[in-house]
């Protein structure tokens, strides 16, 4: 990767080893140690598969261009659903536009990506193990406030 696009995001190349060269005291940068050892996948209904992938499409939503409000939205949704969260981002287009995240899991992740000037959102849950993605739906629902919610689910991974 050039010198330059790690200047952008903040990363330096020290001897082949790349680090954070700025980190935010306010959002600190940990990670828990997650061990590996475990069989994520689940078997419900006579049915063994990796995990629940859940896509909501959100019409007639708000609070679509406020990064750290839809950070804490899926951070709470994540814990709701039981996972553990490795990591969280947002990335902000603009002040008067569309905020697009993703939240790391040890259990896979949650992402979104807004269209404020739509009042629409798209929201992607995959989670493996114990976790129920339908149970970060009423944080979801609680903060964006839809008219309009679809959702569809589908199980990924089925073992056949």
């Amino acid at each position: 990767m050039p010198k330059t696009a790690l200047a952008e995001l903040e990363v330096e190349e020290t001897e082949g080893v790349l680090s954070l060269s700025k980190t935010d005291e306010a959002s600190p940068k940990t990670f828990p140690v997650i061990e590996n050892d475990k069989d994520y996948f689940v078997e419900r209904d006579g049915v063994r598969f990796a995990g629940t992938h859940v896509l909501l499409e959100l019409w007639g939503a708000t609070n679509l261009d406020d990064p750290k409000l839809i950070e804490e939205t899926l951070c709470q949704g994540a814990l709701d659903a039981g996972a553990t969260i490795l990591h969280a981002h947002t990335h902000h287009f603009s002040p008067y536009s569309g905020v697009s995240g993703v939240i790391v899991l040890a259990e896979s992740h949650i992402s979104i990506h807004t269209w404020p000037e739509k009042d629409f959102a798209a929201i992607d849950i995959f989670m493996c193990g114990d976790c129920d993605p339908m149970d970060a739906i009423p944080a979801i629902e609680k903060t964006f406030k839809p008219e309009t919610l679809n959702v569809s689910e589908h199980r990924r991974g089925v073992i056949k």
